[in-house]
């Protein structure tokens, strides 16, 4: 059977390209080839079943630097494809998108089902040919592309929209390109020697965490196994190859009072030594503290009168740099994302098509492309996707 395109994978990433492909070309056939029995997973789970769609970061120099990996080649598709691009989008097509505190965007019903409902209206009312169970066995460099229990497809152009999957790795690297080798990013920390544990679901707005040369500020969360929240997560984005490669055991350290120096801090503390004499400092909490969190994070329960300036000096000190030990990572939710994929270098980021075998297309996280937490995963497959199908 021959198709004009052929694209494997039925994610954000698939979907759209095949979406752009259709409207810029309708006169071509396009099939989508899904393995699995369900389109669209992710997009179904992120954002806890809402869908985080987007960001409303409109400048590609900004928005570029929320990519540990893929930031340089992004900034030219960004130019094209940006989130404000997103938003029009999924607007004209009756879907209006909110933004909330922290600049995340989903659709103002707070359900997944209005994307993935729209996306695949979409595809119905183009004519795109969806078909779901479809197990590619391999993929010949003429792009004939052998089914299990099928027929096989011939097609002039293949988009690979993979994902993460092994197999789309190795159609990869059997049409000629180089995998760097995949890793997790987007984790929270495991510490089961943390003091603080029992007080899970206690946050702060602002901590620093750094572990070997990485550091990331941001919002923190106590978890009942560990650290959670957007510091964290963006520590594991940004240092994904260094946890794995301590195995995910190593130690880091938190900054719970990113703002003020140690020095600072210790200032502080002395000057309250001096005006309360007789009070406990955890009755004082000059930092603001939940009231359980500042009583976890002082070494000693007497009045400042009985504290001494090396007692002092000691808890600045732990305030700017509390160690734990991390002993293993717990994936954020169901959100899964991975680091690695085909090395960039390979591949055109103007068109999207491979630098190896002309008429091979990438989309989504099959590329050596991931972002932080906040939309930006979903916004690298929107772009890739709507170029990609529209360069085919």
């Amino acid at each position: 059977m021959n198709k004009d395109i052929v694209i494997i994978g039925g994610g954000a990433a698939g979907i759209f390209a095949a979406l752009a492909a259709k409207q810029s070309h309708p006169e071509l056939s396009v099939v989508v080839l899904e393995k699995t029995a369900v389109l669209l997973s992710k997009v179904k789970v992120s954002g806890g079943g809402r869908c985080n769609v987007t960001h409303s970061c409109f400048d590609p120099q900004l928005l570029v630097k929320n990519y540990p990996r893929g930031e340089k080649e992004l900034l030219g598709p960004f130019h094209r494809f940006q989130p404000r691009d997103t938003i029009e989008w999924f607007e004209s097509r009756s879907v209006k998108l909110k933004t909330e505190s922290d600049g995340r965007m989903f659709p103002i019903t707070d359900t997944s089902s209005t994307i993935i409902e729209c996306l695949l209206s979409e595809a119905r009312k183009l004519g795109v040919e969806i078909l779901l169970r479809q197990r590619v066995e391999k993929i010949d460099s003429g792009f004939t592309v052998h089914l299990k229990d099928q027929p096989p497809l011939n097609c002039n152009h293949l988009i690979l929209a993979s994902g993460s999957s092994p197999e789309g790795y190795a159609f990869a690297v059997s049409l000629g390109h180089t995998i760097v080798p995949p890793v997790p990013s987007l984790f929270t920390f495991n510490v089961p020697t943390s003091p603080l544990k029992e007080l899970s679901g206690i946050s702060v707005d602002l901590a620093t965490v750094e572990v070997g040369p990485f550091a990331q500020t941001g919002p923190l969360l106590i978890t009942h196994f560990g650290f959670s929240g957007p510091a964290i997560l963006k520590l594991s984005a940004w240092g994904a190859r260094f946890l794995h490669e301590k195995n995910y055991r190593t130690p880091f350290s938190i900054n719970w009072i990113p703002n003020h120096s140690q020095e600072e801090v210790f200032q502080k503390l002395l000057l309250l030594k001096e005006q309360f004499p007789q009070k406990a400092l955890f009755a004082l909490n000059p930092f603001y503290f939940p009231k359980n969190l500042w009583k976890a994070l002082l070494p000693f329960d007497k009045t400042l009168a009985n504290v001494s300036k090396k007692e002092l000096q000691e808890l600045a000190q732990k305030l700017h740099a509390d160690t734990y030990q991390m002993e293993g990572k717990t994936t954020h939710k169901e959100e899964f994302v991975t680091c690695g994929g085909v090395s960039l270098k390979e591949v055109d980021f103007k068109t999207l098509q491979s630098k190896i075998c002309p008429g091979l297309y990438f989309a989504g996280e099959i590329l050596n492309i991931d972002g932080v937490t906040g939309g930006f995963n979903f916004q690298n497959a929107w772009t890739t996707g709507y170029i990609a199908g529209m360069s085919v």
